[in-house]
């Protein structure tokens, strides 16, 4: 079994034994394989530590790190106690042993809660993955921070910084359908093998999403909305709109291909915010212009192609087939103009010419001289 088909399988068994939970399973694996961090918003008793916990122990030789934080936890909880020996020295070092600095994947609780002293280390390490231990910069092998909250923090709160930190962002809320709280109330749900990979797996797939393809046609869907949020008077910044690249390929990567398509910008609906006023607005701008062009141009020539085929059956008259004929030859143009325009998707282009030639054959049979390919 390759990583790509264990990576699914994992998917799999979490959306299977966490209710209602697919978007922010789905937001996880993509935040572990763009190594970037994620928020996650809702009441007490959403699975929010559980899904977290859940997924580290399913990454055999990888470390993990949870604590709740508050205004009053000391930065030894989260870095670790002060080593004695070297503060004798007048050396403040911090003994990391099972702390955050030597984890792979962290989940802070109420993470908006901790202290101003705590925020300082965390939006170094967050955004470095450094920890400043003693006289020396601690090297930290964190993947992937998952923060959570009850609430979304005020403007007033001074914490805009470690906000922006996380670049993938969900609300978690109560299991909605009847019949899933139903079997949540009686405790019906079945058993759930947890499929498992290696640390060194998951740094494979890391490395395999960065070869993921990003066409040109997704950067001119981007810079479209880039432009459309700032008409909106939204403005993500330079560096959240840079980081999306990673992102995009690692929803491609989860849904096993190699290129970006126009549908995996769907996903930048929870990059590309940065107030919650404007979260509806931003996924409205994403859905506009995460269309596939060449998926729809194909749905309307197949339709009209069939219409075409459809209307022989009824009236094969010399004028209908001459029409026909005609017809069909406009729609070769249009695919021959996709395949300038999407190199990429050559081969599905391909296909759709070759049944286009199918229906010329068929149209030659009823009585007339076969259609011409048109000449560009």
């Amino acid at each position: 079994m390759d990583n790509l088909q264990k990576l699914q399988q994992m998917q799999q068994a979490l959306n299977e034994k966490y209710m209602e939970r697919e978007k922010q399973v789905e937001g996880m694996l993509i935040a572990l394989l763009a190594k970037e961090h994620m928020l996650m918003v809702g009441p007490p008793g959403t699975a929010k530590s559980a899904l977290s916990e859940e997924l580290s122990t399913m990454i055999d030789g990888s470390t993990y790190f949870q604590w709740l934080l508050t205004k009053y936890t000391t930065p030894d909880e989260v870095f670790g106690g002060v080593m004695l020996k070297d503060m004798e020295e007048g050396i403040y070092k911090h003994n990391t042993d099972a702390k955050m600095p030597e984890a792979h994947l962290v989940f802070l609780d109420e993470i908006f809660k901790s202290s101003s002293e705590i925020l300082n280390a965390l939006l170094k390490a967050i955004h470095e993955r450094t920890f400043e231990n003693g006289h020396e910069q601690m090297a930290m092998p964190l993947m992937t921070l998952v923060g959570a909250s009850n609430e979304y923090p005020e403007d007033d709160e001074g914490l805009e910084a470690l906000f922006d930190r996380f670049l993938i962002r969900f609300d978690v809320d109560t299991i909605k359908d009847h019949s899933n709280f139903l079997n949540m109330l009686k405790g019906n749900e079945q058993p759930v093998t947890m499929p498992s990979m290696t640390l060194e797996e998951l740094e494979s797939l890391q490395f395999l999403r960065e070869m993921v393809e990003i066409p040109h046609e997704i950067y001119e869907k981007i810079a479209d909305i880039w432009v459309e949020l700032g008409d909106e008077g939204i403005h993500p910044s330079d560096r959240r709109f840079r980081k999306a690249h990673a992102v995009l390929q690692a929803k491609a990567l989860i849904e096993q291909r190699q290129i970006v398509e126009p549908e995996d910008l769907l996903f930048l609906q929870h990059v590309l915010w940065e107030h919650i006023d404007q979260r509806d607005t931003v996924a409205t701008v994403i859905r506009r212009n995460a269309q596939d062009e060449v998926a729809m141009m194909q749905e309307s020539i197949d339709r009209e192609a069939q219409e075409i085929m459809q209307g022989l059956t009824d009236n094969d008259t010399t004028d209908y087939v001459l029409e026909a004929n005609r017809k069909l030859k406009a729609l070769m143009k249009e695919v021959q103009e996709l395949q300038d325009r999407h190199p990429e998707r050559q081969q599905a282009l391909e296909a759709m010419e070759a049944k286009l030639k199918q229906h010329a054959e068929q149209l030659t049979d009823s009585i007339l001289e076969p259609v011409q390919e048109p000449t560009l």
